[in-house]
């Protein structure tokens, strides 16, 4: 009990001390990229702040060298004789040209920093999003089907757009403040002890305020952010199923699913708001307060005259009229200050929040990469001997460096591909693939027939490492995979997906996206390769058609044929087809299975269907059933031995 107590209590420390992780590692990476701008901008605050405090001594001459000589008042509070106003209008006109030479100072230095510091802002978001996208580029595919798409958008979106508040405004405003508030206590202190001793207990009552609501701020207006990136993330989710939604009538249950997480965002953001629009009028009333408790205590002193215990400049003395005039300013400003400092708390409290829901991204671990096995352009003489070449040949070779005596080997790339007793799961302690191995060899097409989540999909995520094998080897012409470069591996095979992923652009260049250096005839060699040359050609634009988002101008069967041409002007040595053809009519299907047919010539090719029609041709089928495989042959083989398979074909089961 005594530790869930103790871990109670400190759990508003680590909150404190996360705080001032978050903004130390803000300012650092604020300072790394406007170093020299940032340093600049804090020095035209501090003179801007300087010349906001400079009003007070300005009324403090404008008392002591013209109204009370012309009153009859001497600095030491007695009676003189008046002073006539041309003896004193020297003074006036000096005060007046210092006032004013010291307020286009602080105009000036007010104008630079405001300008700077928002040229400052877009240029840090923009560096902040290049890092974002750059990190995001570098995670592994694990990272991305564990976090939603919406969510990640909205750290992009709302928590760059807190953090640019909190930079543009809060930051400076702050410093701003503070400066001020620090200032005007020092000099508060010189003026007089007893009267600082009164702002004082006013601090202490500011702080205890700012500490409970604050703290309670903070608290929801971090669960605003979270609630409103799983918002954001439902959003998402439901426009891209928003046809399988009407289908199945369930808009209602849907809007219920909504409707409970829009209320989690609303009730955060209602408390995260209520908390933050108590602590200003809290801080101003306290302000009020304290300097109507210091003009009592200071008219209390004077009327007594309780001379001794009043200090000026650190000795003993009177305390006039123009120090109390200007303490109860300097009281006044300071606390409006502690006021604008509390306003901004929301906007910090929220910038903070974006910031660490960046900096997480930021900070997630990369995919690693320990490969040296690269791919390389080679000429292949027919004495079997690979040479390195520096142009493009058209044949590729696997250039592996031996650590242990320095050499070099080639080996042709074939795409021979083979997997030894492999066990993986996509979390620890749960295997999902058991003991699998195939070999396919150098031009053979392997098919993997199974029911949802019997691992088809799982093998090929192995092939390109997606993820990594828990346990036994896979070889690729003979060389351990976990040796090859991630991007080198990628790049000798083509994949063509089930969901067709096409981006905004033309379609020229949307197959181009396969081979970047391919020029428009291999595209469309390519495209008449997948049969998808014929209706490109009927569009209005051709080659040059754009397509919107999602290709949503295009069906879906001609997405497909897109995709499979974009696989195909790569012209990898291994193909993985993911159902391919799932997405395509009885007629188109037949089109393309005669282009299919010469893409996988000479390839090695690793298909996934559900219509065994499209696998009948392949030289071994792999029956998979809950991660292991129970059945492999050819499709004769695998009728004649009349198990699953033979069952799948002719009809007596069906794949789930």
């Amino acid at each position: 009990m005594r530790k869930a107590n103790e871990a109670v209590k400190s759990a508003p420390q680590r909150s404190r001390v996360r705080t001032f992780k978050l903004l130390g590692r803000l300012l650092s990476y604020l300072f790394h990229y406007y170093k020299g701008r940032m340093i600049a901008v804090f020095v035209c605050i501090a003179i801007t702040a300087a010349a906001g405090i400079s009003s007070t001594f300005f009324m403090g001459l404008v008392l002591d060298n013209v109204i009370n000589p012309l009153a009859g008042i001497g600095p030491d509070g007695n009676p003189i004789t008046p002073a006539v106003w041309g003896d004193v209008s020297q003074n006036l006109l000096f005060i007046i040209g210092g006032m004013g030479l010291m307020y286009i100072v602080a105009l000036c230095a007010s104008f630079f920093y405001n300008q700077t510091m928002a040229i400052v802002t877009q240029g840090f978001l923009r560096h902040i999003r290049d890092d974002m996208f750059s990190q995001m580029q570098s995670l592994p595919i694990r990272y991305f089907d564990t976090h939603t798409h919406g969510d990640i958008m909205s750290v992009y979106t709302n928590d760059t757009d807190a953090l640019r508040q909190l930079i543009s405004m809060s930051i400076p405003q702050i410093f701003y403040s503070c400066i001020a508030a620090i200032v005007l206590l020092v000099y508060m202190f010189l003026y007089s002890l007893w009267l600082m001793i009164v702002v004082l207990l006013g601090v202490v009552l500011m702080a205890l305020v700012a500490k409970f609501v604050g703290s309670r701020s903070a608290r929801y207006f971090i669960k605003q952010q979270e609630v409103i990136g799983k918002t954001e993330g439902y959003i998402e989710e439901m426009m891209g199923g928003q046809k399988v939604i009407k289908v199945f009538c369930h808009e209602e249950r849907a809007k219920e699913e909504f409707d409970k997480i829009n209320d989690d965002l609303c009730d955060a953001s209602d408390k995260a708001n209520a908390y933050g629009n108590i602590l200003m009028p809290a801080i101003m009333n306290i302000g009020h307060f304290v300097f109507v408790l210091t003009a009592i205590v200071a008219g209390l002193l004077v009327s007594f005259e309780v001379h001794n215990l009043a200090i000026t400049g650190w000795s003993a003395g009177i305390i006039s009229t123009t120090v109390i005039a200007m303490f109860l300013n300097m009281s006044r400003q300071f606390s409006l200050n502690i006021g604008q400092v509390s306003m901004q708390i929301n906007s910090v409290v929220m910038g903070l929040a974006g910031a660490g829901r960046i900096f997480e991204i930021l900070d997630e671990k990369p995919e690693t990469d320990d490969g040296y096995v690269t791919l390389v352009n080679a000429n292949i003489a027919e004495d079997g001997t690979i040479t390195e070449s520096t142009e493009r040949t058209g044949k590729w070779a696997w250039r592996h460096p031996h650590q242990a005596d320095g050499t070099v080997t080639y080996t042709e790339l074939k795409g021979d591909i083979r997997l030894f007793d492999v066990d993986f799961g996509y979390v620890p302690n749960k295997i999902v693939l058991h003991n699998v191995s195939i070999y396919a060899k150098p031009g053979q097409k392997i098919a993997f027939v199974g029911a949802t989540g019997a691992g088809k999909t799982t093998i090929t995520n192995l092939l390109n490492r997606f993820y990594d094998i828990a346990d036994g080897k896979i070889r690729y012409d003979g060389i351990n995979i976990n040796k090859i470069k991630k991007a080198d591996l990628r790049r000798s095979m083509g994949i063509v997906l089930q969901d067709t992923n096409l981006f905004t652009g033309t379609i020229m260049e949307n197959i181009r996206y396969g081979k970047l250096d391919a020029t428009d005839e291999e595209c469309i060699e390519a495209a008449k390769l997948a049969n998808a040359h014929d209706f490109i050609t009927r569009l209005p634009e051709g080659y040059n058609t754009v397509l919107r988002h999602e290709a949503s101008n295009l069906s879906q069967g001609q997405r497909q044929l897109i995709s499979i041409a974009r696989a195909a002007v790569a012209d990898p040595p291994v193909m993985i087809l993911d159902e391919a053809t799932s997405s395509i009519d009885t007629r188109t299907e037949a089109l393309v299975q005669k282009g299919m047919d010469a893409l996988m010539k000479g390839r090695t090719v690793f298909v996934i269907a559900h219509r065994l029609s499209t696998i009948q041709n392949s030289d071994a089928i792999m029956v998979l059933d809950h991660g292991r495989i129970i059945e492999r042959g050819s499709h004769e083989q695998l009728i004649e031995q009349r198990g699953t398979y033979y069952q799948l074909y002719t009809g007596a089961f069906e794949l789930e």
